[in-house]
C-alpha cells in the first residue's frame, strides 16, 4: 500500500491515472466521490449513473464530467471505481476491463459466482489490476491487525458477528435501506464477505461450510479452514438498534486477539486506490483482488443454497 506522499510523488513524476465513478448512491456519495476528489495520486474524471439526474448531480458537485454513456466513461479512463448493485456491477465490470480499465470494485464482486468468476477471468485475460473494497483490509488500525494476526500460527477458533440496523424493527431505516439488491439478499451478502474477508486471511480458505437461518435477516455460518481451525460468522442488517455491532474474536496458542475499532471509511477507500494504482504500476496482483471476490461470492453462494426459503 502507498502512503499519500508517495501517491503524490508519483503524480508529480508524470500524468495522473483518470479514475471514473460509476454510481449515484448514498455509498458513492457519502465515500467513493469524497475520496476520489481527494487522492493525490489520481484525477477524479467523470460520474455514470443509471440515474442521468443524480449523475448530472453529483459530477457537478464535484466539477468533473457527467457521463450518459459507461462505455465512453471507460474510453476515458485508467481506472474506474464501483458502487452499484453487485449484479449490475459485474457485467459493466467485465466491459471495463476489456476496454483495459484497472477495477476498483465493490463487495460482493456479484451474487452468482459465473458472474464474479467472468469478472475475475476478464481481469486476468486484459491483464488489468484490479482490488475490491473491503472496508476492514484497508481502513486503520484493522488493515494492520489483520496482516499482524496472519503471521501468527496456532489458531483454534474465531467468532465474528456484523449486526447491522439498516432495517431495525424499533426505529428508521438507515440511508441504506434505500437498495432493492441489499434488501433482498440481507446481512449474509453484504456484510458476509467483510467477516470472511478477515477469517480468510488469517485462518485459511473456507474448506466446509453450514449455514443456518435465524430471525429476520439473521444468518449464522459454521466454518471449517485450511488450518485446521474453526470459525463461526453471525450476520444480520436488521439488528435492533441496542443490539447492533460488529466484533471479531481469535483464540489461539499466542492467546485471545479483538478486532480493533475502525472509523474513516472515505481514508479506507483511499487507501483501496492507493493499492490498486500500486498494482496497476508494478504489475503485482494485489490479494485483495477480483480473484479474492470471486472466491467469497463461492462461498456465500454455498451457504445460501442450505438456507430454506
Amino acid at each position: 500500500m502507498t502512503s499519500a506522499g508517495d501517491a503524490a510523488a508519483q503524480a508529480a513524476s508524470g500524468p495522473r491515472p483518470r479514475v471514473g465513478l460509476l454510481g449515484t448512491g448514498p455509498w458513492a456519495r457519502r465515500t467513493h466521490a469524497p475520496a476520489l476528489a481527494a487522492h493525490p495520486g489520481s484525477e477524479f474524471a467523470g460520474v455514470w449513473g443509471r440515474r442521468p439526474e443524480a449523475a448530472a448531480e453529483l459530477a457537478r458537485e464535484y466539477g468533473v464530467k457527467v457521463y450518459e454513456d459507461p462505455d465512453a466513461l471507460f474510453a476515458d479512463c485508467d481506472a474506474v471505481a464501483f458502487a452499484l448493485p453487485p449484479d449490475v456491477q459485474a457485467p459493466l465490470a467485465v466491459r471495463a476491463a476489456a476496454a483495459g480499465c484497472h477495477l476498483l470494485l465493490d463487495k460482493p464482486v456479484a451474487t452468482t459466482p459465473a458472474d464474479a468468476r467472468a469478472v475475475a477471468e476478464a481481469v486476468a485475460e486484459h491483464r488489468v489490476a484490479s482490488v475490491v473494497f473491503l472496508t476492514l483490509r484497508f481502513a486503520e488500525p484493522t488493515a494492520g491487525w489483520v496482516v499482524e494476526q496472519a503471521e501468527r500460527t496456532g489458531w483454534f477458533t474465531a467468532a465474528a458477528h456484523w449486526l447491522g440496523a439498516v432495517y431495525p424493527p424499533d426505529g428508521e431505516p438507515s440511508a441504506y435501506a434505500d437498495s432493492p439488491w441489499r434488501k433482498a439478499k440481507g446481512g449474509l451478502w453484504d456484510v458476509g464477505p467483510h467477516a470472511l474477508s478477515v477469517l480468510i486471511p488469517v485462518l485459511g480458505d473456507v474448506t466446509e461450510v453450514s449455514a443456518t437461518r435465524g430471525p429476520a435477516d439473521v444468518v449464522q455460518l459454521a466454518l471449517r479452514h485450511s488450518s485446521g481451525a474453526a470459525s463461526t460468522a453471525v450476520l444480520s442488517l436488521s439488528s435492533p438498534r441496542a443490539a447492533a455491532g460488529v466484533g471479531l474474536e481469535l483464540r489461539g496458542t499466542a492467546g485471545v486477539f479483538g478486532l480493533p475499532d475502525w472509523s474513516d471509511v472515505p481514508g479506507a477507500f483511499g487507501a483501496a486506490l492507493d493499492a490498486l494504482l500500486t498494482s496497476a504500476r508494478t504489475g503485482v496482483p494485489d490479494v485483495r483482488g477480483a480473484e479474492f471476490g470471486a472466491r467469497l461470492t463461492e462461498i456465500l453462494a454455498e451457504a445460501e443454497s442450505q438456507l430454506p426459503e
